[in-house]
């Protein structure tokens, strides 16, 4: 008998050649072949490569085809103002329908609508990574919706001054998607909303600095659904004006995810909120474990049920320069080597691999003398200048 596994496989190559090298790249921008964004999202087929030149676009446009690329070219971001703008879509400045889509060096910034949904990104479409982009100043930064097949990743992105000041729109909204990963990046001062708020059934966010500042968000991070949730590596902090008290929300709304496990692993917390608050909160009963992290300032480290190992409550005299959000540990830090190995969820290892290097980026987090830190950055590493 003809294996037909094998005997296809040329076959469907033959097949797939004619997609595969129908695929262009489309360039956007003054003299290009196309003026403006819209413009190539109507001429763009599955698999393209669209190339915006850098320069402001008053434009919206809606993203049809598959496996697109979609990439500022030059020295800045392509920037995508649509303050004052009426967006017809009534949604983003792009809607992404298609599926596979990955965004790169772009701005988004002025998106609001009516009903205060306004996006940079608004995603329908199953898959999506966002790599080098800012947001800010938009009823939400990203605003994924509903699709169990989806996996969302935002890697080395900023976001700032999202939300339409109701509580209802945010820096970055997932909804409920197969997985969110959020690394490398910087979240800060979102209008009333959250830093970050995902109700996707597994979220990772690793090596991150998601700070306040002087803006008057609510959480800093907040996983309303639960869901396996890990938060490993990052700068979590509440600034003096933040409008609830918890910096990190678990199962609020009702833990209906499939699974409900939290790891919090090697960050550094920090509460300036002079009233104090909850870093914290867990409602239902996840497995939920507090390894090896840093809290400063006043307030209740944990409400709710967890396993605790190795965290430890502090003051900011540690630290190389708190008022600029340098939390790297100096010489005689009580955190130094006084962490313990978080362990496995399964075969995954919790241990933090990289650390946050502000701004947008990371290194591999190195153990200089074998011992476990406490917090998110390593002692012996310092910033890059």
């Amino acid at each position: 008998m003809i294996d037909i596994s094998i005997a296809r496989g040329p076959l469907l190559f033959c097949l797939l050649m004619p997609a595969v090298a129908s695929a262009a790249t489309l360039t956007v921008g003054p003299g290009k072949t196309h003026a403006t964004p819209s413009a190539a999202a109507a001429a763009a087929r599955d698999g393209d490569v669209i190339e915006i030149s850098a320069g402001v676009y008053r434009d919206e446009a809606i993203w049809k085809a598959n496996r697109l690329t979609i990439r500022g070219v030059g020295a800045e971001r392509a920037r995508l103002d649509a303050a004052g703008l009426t967006l017809a879509n009534r949604k983003a400045i792009w809607v992404i329908q298609g599926s596979g889509t990955t965004v790169e060096n772009i701005e988004f910034s002025g998106a609001s609508v009516p009903d205060k949904n306004g996006a940079g990104i608004r995603q329908e479409g199953a898959g999506l990574t966002v790599r080098n982009c800012y947001f800010h100043d938009n009823q939400n930064g990203v605003l994924a919706g509903d699709k169990a097949d989806s996996d969302i990743l935002i890697e080395s992105s900023w976001f700032a001054r999202n939300g339409a000041g109701d509580g209802q729109s945010h820096n970055m909204y997932i909804n409920r998607v197969r997985s969110f990963t959020l690394r490398f990046s910087y979240s800060q001062g979102a209008r009333v909303g959250h830093l970050v708020k995902s109700r996707a059934y597994r979220t990772s966010i690793l090596y991150n600095r998601l700070t306040s500042e002087e803006g008057n968000p609510s959480y800093e991070i907040e996983f309303p659904n639960g869901g396996r949730v890990e938060v490993v590596g990052n700068l979590i902090q509440q600034g003096t004006t933040a409008e609830n008290s918890t910096l990190v929300s678990f199962g609020a709304e009702g833990t209906t995810n499939p699974e409900q496990a939290l790891s919090i692993i090697n960050n550094t917390f920090v509460n300036d909120r002079t009233a104090g608050g909850t870093f914290v909160r867990i409602v239902g009963s996840p497995t939920a474990r507090i390894i090896n992290n840093l809290f400063i300032g006043v307030g209740t480290r944990i409400s709710g049920t967890a396993t605790q190992t190795s965290n430890l409550d502090t003051d900011k005299s540690g630290f190389v320069n708190p008022a600029s959000f340098d939390y790297h540990l100096k010489a005689g830090s009580p955190a130094i080597n006084a962490g313990t190995d978080p362990g496995t969820d399964g075969t995954q290892s919790l241990a933090p691999q990289f650390q946050y290097v502000h701004p947008l980026g990371g290194e591999p987090r190195q153990r200089l003398d074998g011992a476990w830190e406490v917090g998110a950055f390593e002692y012996g590493t310092l910033p890059s200048p």
